[in-house]
């Protein structure tokens, strides 16, 4: 196969057209009471982000999005319906009202954003793509690839950098296309390719999996910038705003001392900062705003914690996939992490 021509460019550049022509009406608030459950798009399995626990339980940092938004709206975390998507079909499943909102995670980007009909609530992880390779290959460098086969997911941002890269590298290589998590460790595993690249969270991710995971190596150069975030569909501001907030609930709360512990001490009486009194409902009423009950921010942090411990649980340095908080630390802590106010 070869690097990907102008004419697969522009059949990529036009698959959102066909998505948004079948587009529905975005979902409201009433419709997922109705249903009595929030249908949440995530990833087919991803450790770290969205994955089956020994109990057949999703757990990860994408599922916890989607628990923080059911704690919102019902006030109970474990109103969920997890619907796995492929980086291929997460749209088309967004578009068509399959799911009520996309949690997988997925890079924010012009064309999504805006042919798409997509609306980015935020970012809940900042990414950048890299490579792994077997240690036996010999490499340590993304510039050392030229000629190499990589298995690289269709219908991903990770497709389209790919090419880009090598191209503006003067290399070549082989994609060898894939559709599933499983399936890029299956080909990956089996040799069928030399490289894998993705998300450098999901290649640590992915690594951590391995059966011998000390035998690969996630090489240093990162090649994109891959803002991830969840996304609802275009066309219900209120919608919009309930899935938004929760998310920004989540960091607020990490940055002003919330958490899963003493939320609901902090409840019981007026703080000296105001912002935690109206953050947790013991001050002003920002929950009818957006049609949620009082208290429906303080919900969402006794179910699932703040950011920071969605994370360590999670991600963090002291899970197998070990990361740093690094870029998605909070801004005070030197990192990109920032919610508006709640006022």
């Amino acid at each position: 196969m070869k690097i990907i021509t102008r004419a697969a460019h522009l059949l990529l550049a036009a698959a959102p057209l066909a998505l948004a022509a079948t587009s529905v009406s975005a979902a409201t608030l009433d419709e997922v009471k109705e249903a009595g459950q929030l249908k949440c798009g995530i990833h087919e399995g991803l450790a770290g982000f969205a994955a089956p626990n020994s109990d057949g339980q999703w757990q990860g940092l994408d599922v916890d999005i989607c628990r923080a938004v059911a704690a919102a709206i019902f006030g109970d975390s474990e109103k969920v319906e997890y619907i796995p998507v492929t980086g291929s079909t997460r749209f088309t499943a967004l578009a068509s009202g399959e799911i009520d909102m996309l949690a997988r995670t997925t890079t924010w980007t012009f064309s999504r954003d805006t042919d798409l009909k997509n609306e980015f609530v935020g970012i809940n992880f900042y990414d950048g793509q890299g490579f792994m390779v077997p240690k036996a290959l010999g490499v340590s460098s993304a510039l050392e690839l030229d000629g190499t086969t990589i298995c690289v997911n269709t219908g991903t941002t990770t497709e389209l950098n790919v090419a880009d890269y090598f191209r503006g590298k003067g290399m070549s290589y082989e994609p060898v296309p894939i559709e599933t998590g499983a399936e890029a460790q299956q080909q990956f595993l089996s040799g069928s390719c030399d490289v894998f690249t993705g998300d450098a969270s999901g290649l640590a991710a992915n690594r951590a999996t391995f059966p011998k995971p000390d035998d690969y190596v996630v090489l240093p150069e990162i090649i994109s910038k891959e803002p991830l975030g969840p996304a609802v569909r275009h066309g219900d501001s209120e919608w919009e705003d309930i899935v938004r907030w929760s998310l920004n609930a989540l960091i607020s709360a990490e940055e002003l001392g919330v958490t899963s512990k003493n939320a609901e001490e902090l409840a019981g009486s007026l703080n000296e900062n105001a912002e935690i009194n109206r953050l947790l409902g013991t001050e002003g009423d920002l929950g009818a705003m957006i049609g949620l009950e009082t208290d429906w921010a303080k919900t969402i942090i006794t179910s699932v914690g703040n950011y920071g411990e969605i994370f360590e649980r999670h991600v963090g340095v002291n899970t197998p996939i070990g990361l740093e908080r690094g870029v998605n630390a909070l801004w005070t802590e030197g990192g990109l992490l920032y919610s508006p106010p709640f006022r």
